[in-house]
């Protein structure tokens, strides 16, 4: 898929009902992430982050760039924009944010607020190794093939439930990423 393509079918889906995020903002607490959007000669890519293996929540999983709301944040937008900053060293003003998707709740207590932007292709990375131990680019093609997915049982405190898995090259992309991706796949076939 190409830019004007994913801009007009994602422009064209902006209008689906979306959650109230007043409604959930006090029993979570509130971070954001960026869907960066690369374009490339074959078409888009996103940019993944590997979080770093000694990290005490979710280490080594594929994510988003972003991070958790600060009080100095302006907004949520601000808080996807410097969290990517920080941790993969992508300028702001190589970043275009064109919108955002439903707030995500999570099982660790987090509500998760996803921007997704265009990313200059010109960008540098500088990245923060006590946060990210890699990042990589992957065809936004992949993700919007369903048969790319498949869900997976997993058990949590005697609690059986399922989680979204998308493998990619040889990582595994599951949980809130996920489950994220799969929203901006039902939202882009459903515009």
């Amino acid at each position: 898929m190409d830019k004007a393509t994913f801009l007009t079918r994602f422009l064209l889906s902006a209008s689906l009902p979306q959650l109230d995020p007043s409604e959930t903002i006090k029993t979570h607490r509130k971070a954001a992430v960026l869907i960066g959007l690369v374009e490339r000669r074959h078409g888009l890519n996103v940019i993944f982050t590997e979080r770093a293996r000694h990290l005490r929540h979710h280490p080594g999983q594929i994510s988003f760039p972003g991070g958790k709301y600060e009080r100095f944040d302006k907004n949520l937008q601000q808080t996807a924009i410097r969290e990517t900053n920080e941790e993969i060293g992508i300028k702001p003003d190589h970043i275009n944010i064109i919108g955002e998707l439903a707030p995500l709740k999570t099982v660790t207590g987090f509500e998760i607020f996803p921007y997704v932007a265009f990313i200059d292709q010109r960008f540098t990375l500088n990245v923060d190794l006590q946060e990210v131990s890699t990042v990589f680019e992957a065809p936004f093609t992949h993700f919007l093939d369903r048969s790319n997915s498949y869900k997976q049982p997993i058990s949590d405190n005697k609690t059986r439930r399922f989680t979204h898995c998308i493998p990619y090259q040889n990582h595994l992309i599951w949980g809130a990423t996920a489950q994220i991706i799969k929203n901006l796949q039902a939202m882009l076939y459903q515009g």
